[in-house]
């Protein structure tokens, strides 16, 4: 390895850990803050290992706002999204990757242009649709549209549906299967990288979405994790920061844990879609 290899490394894994650090500060002091007292938060200059050493926010930010229930709300609705978004995306995939019909190509790619639309675009529209409807205070608004697929998820799924060889799909429909069976008995199980990667993206945005449920649920008892952290904020003051870290802890803990644990399965899953045309 010569010289210019070494150096070109190393500062790769410079600005690597560089960006690591930066990321890993304000979760630290989340964390660091969320074990200090009132008082300590206002300390000059700020202590970044806290004494002492304090449990109590955590017992008080989980009975303060029945943060028990939310984490139920907020388990129902990822596992319903979750179910949502891979079946749909796997169907409507299989069937743009498979199968070739008239208008193919545009829809897939109106399908794909609406990536590019952010949600403060149709909030509006979609607002006054479900109000029309009476699905206020309601999962609905919600979990409904995740049963119709998702620009990304589709995209994600079919990229993995294309990569595999054509070959497959005309030898199982050879061997008796309809494109059902196809699907659901060869394809599927061999998606599985590919619907990781979705299930964690879909998880991690369903947990932590606070705009969504902010709109259509009013209920106190109805409330996700991130609403409650939220309602948390606001009936408290600036000396009860280190309650509100500790419910932000409660909130961030089940991504880590899922990230971390579902890792490998994440990177497979992201590195063998590819991005066959």
């Amino acid at each position: 390895m010569n010289k210019s290899s070494i150096i070109g490394k190393c500062t790769f894994y410079f600005i690597l850990g560089l960006g690591a650090l930066v990321m890993f500060v304000p979760f630290y002091w989340m964390i660091a803050t969320s074990f200090k007292t009132g008082a300590k938060v206002l300390e000059l200059p700020p202590k970044w290992i806290p004494d002492p050493l304090t449990w109590s926010h955590y017992k008080e930010a989980w009975t303060k706002v029945d943060f028990a229930r939310y984490t139920l709300n907020s388990t129902f609705l990822v596992i319903v999204e979750v179910t949502g978004i891979l079946l749909s995306c796997s169907v409507v995939a299989f069937g743009l990757a498979m199968f070739q019909f008239k208008l193919k190509q545009p829809i897939y790619w109106a399908m794909l242009s609406t990536l590019i639309l952010p949600t403060q675009v149709t909030i509006i529209p979609t607002y006054f649709i479900w109000k029309n409807l009476h699905a206020f205070d309601t999962y609905y608004p919600l979990i409904v549209p995740s049963f119709f697929g998702g620009a990304f998820g589709i995209f994600l799924i079919h990229q993995f549906f294309k990569s595999l060889p054509k070959e497959l799909f005309e030898a199982a429909l050879i061997d008796g299967f309809g494109p059902w069976g196809v699907l659901w008995r060869i394809y599927m199980p061999l998606s599985k990288p590919a619907l990781s990667a979705l299930a964690i993206f879909t998880f991690i945005s369903t947990w932590s979405n606070t705009f969504g449920p902010l709109i259509y649920i009013q209920k106190r008892e109805m409330y996700t994790l991130p609403l409650g952290l939220l309602f948390l904020k606001s009936d408290l003051s600036t000396f009860q920061t280190p309650l509100i870290m500790a419910g932000a802890c409660v909130v961030t803990l089940p991504v880590i844990i899922v990230f971390l644990f579902a890792q490998k399965q994440f990177v497979q899953g992201m590195a063998t879609t590819g991005l066959k045309g």
